[in-house]
């Protein structure tokens, strides 16, 4: 038997290598390991999973189609999750689940295996992308299934095969790294009421140690899509990898949420997204001065249900591609320059323009200039008012009082 597994390197993957091998009748294992920029260094990964027991590992690079493929579209969606979550995570899952059933179509593989557990979300999501794409393929999940309980059996596990891991059982945190954030959990974060430790931060320095003063940078848009910083056309790489490394350093982008995950539990999840949260804020202040009113407001909602079909693990589904088309209309305008002032633990807007701004200063002026007829005012409110004025007639007429209130004693008729 022949199977192809994702291995990052960490201690599920690494600890899934000899499992598999051992409990699928000697299977050849590939390991197959995708760059979203995590940060590794990715030859060292691919000799420790030969070391682990792998009998050939592949390793992409696929930094620029992560970026161009999911991070822009989702960015351009305002897709975050419950409010907090930029995704990072969740939108790595449907490429690295597309390039594991290519991988396996292409060595003839049997199967795919991924090192999820069984009550996280990513185990929905490679597998629901796995089998939407190659229903013909078998799909493992070891962690479901074999006798390792608790991460400290996967450590004696790791311990008694000679297996190096990048963690023990003082420090047994389950992280997660590419371009666009971190995901961190387990240890002691489990206690909702405990503050993350400082050693678990990545990306971030803590806010108190963060350089004086402030930072100002400019992006650029072009339909959605940061194309530059401070004037400097700049590849989407490189642009996140520089704001990863300016936000970062002053701390700002720390996240520390309770989340409900798909399988219907919550979880404590601490994240680090430092572009991801200037992009976002820079994004959305844009879309306020180039959409108009009612678009602005219904792609709030749309943004709600694209998060949560990523968040589900349904990227390869019909409803996100027929609202990519929804989304993509409309930020064909969304083009310009937000300004953001950066300093110690802290992000905020201060300018943004754009040759398709809504903003008109004649009318918004209260000094010299001010083009806004006032007198038509008066006619605006009483027509928009008038469904609520109407009702407000009857109920008099008919002795009811115009508004109900909580306590039964207090309703009166008013007038």
């Amino acid at each position: 038997m022949k199977i192809v597994t994702a291995y990052s390197g960490g201690l599920d993957t690494s600890v899934m290598i000899p499992w598999l091998s051992e409990n699928y009748g000697g299977a050849e294992i590939i390991a197959y390991t995708g760059d979203l920029g995590q940060g590794e260094d990715l030859s060292a990964i691919r000799e420790k999973a030969i070391a682990t027991g792998a009998t050939s590992a592949v390793v992409e690079d696929l930094r620029e189609r992560f970026v161009d493929e999911f991070i822009w579209p989702s960015l351009m969606a305002s897709a975050i999750y419950e409010g907090m979550y930029p995704l990072h995570t969740a939108l790595g899952r449907p490429l690295l689940a597309e390039r594991l059933v290519e991988t396996a179509i292409q060595e003839g593989a049997d199967a795919i295996a991924h090192g999820c557990t069984g009550k996280g979300n990513d185990q929905v999501r490679f597998e629901v992308t796995a089998r939407s794409l190659a229903p013909q393929i078998e799909v493992l999940a070891p962690l479901r299934t074999w006798e390792l309980l608790t991460r400290d059996d996967e450590v004696d596990y790791a311990k008694a095969h000679g297996i190096p891991i990048p963690v023990t059982k003082e420090k047994p945190y389950s992280i997660d790294q590419n371009i666009w954030g971190c995901a961190i959990e387990c240890g002691e974060m489990e206690n909702l009421w405990t503050e993350p430790p400082a050693d678990v931060w990545r990306m971030t320095k803590d806010p108190s140690q963060a350089p004086k003063g402030s930072v100002e940078l400019i992006i650029d848009f072009d339909q959605g899509i940061p194309v530059g910083i401070d004037g400097q056309p700049m590849s989407g790489v490189a642009l996140i990898e520089y704001l990863n490394d300016v936000a970062g350093s002053f701390g700002v982008g720390r996240i520390d949420m309770v989340e409900n995950r798909v399988v219907g539990l919550k979880s404590r999840e601490v994240y680090e997204a430092p572009a991801a949260t200037l992009l976002h804020m820079a994004h959305t202040e844009l879309e306020r001065i180039c959409l108009d009113r009612p678009t602005f407001n219904y792609m709030r909602r749309i943004s709600q249900d694209y998060a949560n079909l990523i968040y589900d693990g349904l990227w390869v589904g019909s409803l996100r591609e027929c609202l990519q088309a929804f989304v993509e209309e409309s930020q064909r305008t969304v083009s310009g320059e937000v300004r953001i002032r950066v300093s110690a633990g802290l992000a905020r807007i201060t300018g943004r323009r754009s040759p398709f701004s809504l903003y008109d200063p004649g009318l918004s002026t209260y000094h010299e200039g001010d083009t806004f007829k006032r007198e038509h005012a008066e006619g605006f409110i009483e027509l928009f008012g008038l469904p609520y004025k109407t009702v407000a007639e009857v109920r008099r007429k008919s002795g009811k009082p115009t508004f109900q209130r909580r306590d039964k004693a207090l309703q009166q008729p008013i007038g």
